[in-house]
């Protein structure tokens, strides 16, 4: 049987990621996968999950939630990866399993608030604007300690680490210098912050980039499901 375009899909991912990681020295199974969904069918997720992801991130809570009831038989790990909206903080503490894109302390309490009891804590990453563009969301390097030190005050969240989506280019040295600065600030953090071990960093165009700059998560679409499924 011939494999499906999905499938050698994922597989060249795999291989992207597992080739980055020799390349800088990185052990071999260090980052991981987050197959971004949003916009996919629950079948195509099922299809997916078949051919060995588990991992799937979502930017609309609504339709997340969705595919999460539809999903309920499978094992899988749900990654709020969009903007926030405030009135939708209730879906989203109550389906995901992980936040990416906390920026805000407002959010954060919300979050807090309305996780259910019966849940572990939620892990959460703060988004940080690397690119100083004020049309990305995300906070800046500079107020991200205090936002921080305040979110890990939370009984219902767990702060893992930090997020970022830098503005797109394909010059490679420009591509490392936002992961390489994400990098160096959790660094700088891990002091006061020392169980901090994520940085979900890098999408289809500049994975081995955030690989080679420490990053745990990478998060990939349209090498995924390609144009195809949209």
């Amino acid at each position: 049987m011939m494999p499906t375009e999905l499938e050698r899909n994922i597989s060249e991912v795999d291989r992207r990621i597992r080739a980055a990681e020799q390349a800088s020295g990185r052990a071999a199974g260090a980052v991981s996968l987050l197959a971004v969904s949003k916009t996919k069918t629950s079948e195509l997720v099922r299809q997916a999950h078949g051919f060995g992801l588990s991992a799937f991130g979502e930017n609309y809570a609504q339709e997340m939630a969705e595919k999460a009831a539809v999903l309920a038989d499978l094992p899988l790990s749900w990654h709020f990866i969009g903007p926030i909206q405030s009135n939708k903080t209730a879906l989203i503490a109550e389906v995901s399993d992980w936040v990416h894109s906390i920026d805000r302390l407002k959010v954060a309490r919300r979050l807090n608030e309305q996780r259910p009891g019966d849940k572990a804590p939620l892990n959460v990453l703060v988004q940080i604007n690397t690119s100083n563009e004020d049309s990305k969301s995300g906070v800046r390097p500079d107020a991200a300690p205090e936002l921080m030190a305040a979110i890990n005050e939370l009984p219902g969240l767990r702060l893992r680490g930090l997020m970022t989506i830098p503005a797109a280019t394909t010059n490679q040295t420009a591509q490392r210098e936002p992961f390489r600065q994400l990098s160096e600030l959790m660094a700088s953090l891990s002091d006061s912050l020392p169980q901090l071990d994520t940085l979900s960093m890098g999408m289809s165009g500049d994975l081995e980039a955030a690989v080679s700059e420490g990053a745990n998560i990478v998060r990939v679409g349209t090498d995924i499901f390609g144009a195809r499924y949209n």
